[in-house]
């Protein structure tokens, strides 16, 4: 008899991975119980218009939606256009948002994003990856997140929660976020692509958390690799 840990578990739940996809129906049963609790998902950052969703990302970047949200409850009732934030300058802005996480680098790059839109976009958020890509502090995963906020594309911006939920499941086994979105992309059914982002980046915020994921309340967890293989632990091990 030999006793199997959480790390075990996650190098078979990986090796099974390797080997096998998960079949179409299995990820549509997936997708079409995340539908039904929750058929209109969005982002949990709070905005009013396009730009403000562009700030409020750029904030996001290794922060809480709750922190950015605070600090733009403040800014966007004094500065919510490319000119007024550009007006405040960067010392102005980061008054705003020094409590966010790497707001100095922010600032910079907001100020910048805020001057090229001006020169360039009409004070408009362009709807395309290329322009969009263009602007400081946004990459490719902030240009997915406003293709699909702002603009409905079927795009999904690869964060930690999903990146986490993709290969844990067993929809993925990517080791890049790069991967886990193509992968996503090419195995999602087209009627959930749109909404899958939302889905996949709550589930893993609320549910599917790093440590101690909560299988007990998840609604997928009968098709999840990674609850199959846990089956036998128990809080000490559980053993084979």
């Amino acid at each position: 008899m030999r006793c199997i840990t959480e790390d075990a578990i996650n190098r078979r739940l990986y090796k099974k991975q390797q080997r096998l996809n998960m079949n179409a129906q299995n990820i549509q049963k997936i997708f079409e119980t995340l539908q039904k609790a929750n058929p209109t998902p969005t982002t949990e950052l709070h905005f009013e218009n396009n730009f403000e969703l562009l700030i409020s990302v750029i904030l996001s970047a290794q922060a809480t939606d709750i922190s950015v949200n605070k600090a733009t409850k403040i800014l966007f009732p004094v500065a919510n256009t490319p000119k007024k934030i550009a007006a405040l300058g960067e010392t102005g802005l980061k008054k705003y948002i020094k409590t966010i996480g790497l707001f100095n680098a922010k600032a910079k790059h907001i100020i910048q994003t805020c001057e090229i839109l001006i020169k360039k976009f009409n004070s408009v958020v362009p709807n395309n990856r290329e322009a969009l890509e263009s602007l400081p502090g946004v990459g490719r995963k902030t240009a997915n997140v406003i293709l699909n906020t702002a603009f409905g594309e079927s795009t999904i911006a690869v964060d930690t929660h999903i990146f986490r939920v993709a290969n844990r499941t067993g929809l993925t086994a990517g080791k890049t976020p790069l991967i886990v979105e193509k992968q996503l992309l090419k195995i999602i059914p087209k009627k959930y692509l749109k909404d899958a982002h939302h889905w996949l980046v709550l589930h893993g915020r609320y549910i599917c958390v790093a440590r101690n994921p909560k299988c007990g309340e998840c609604p997928i967890a009968k098709w999840c690799d990674y609850y199959k293989l846990s089956q036998t632990r128990t809080l000490s091990g559980a053993c084979l």
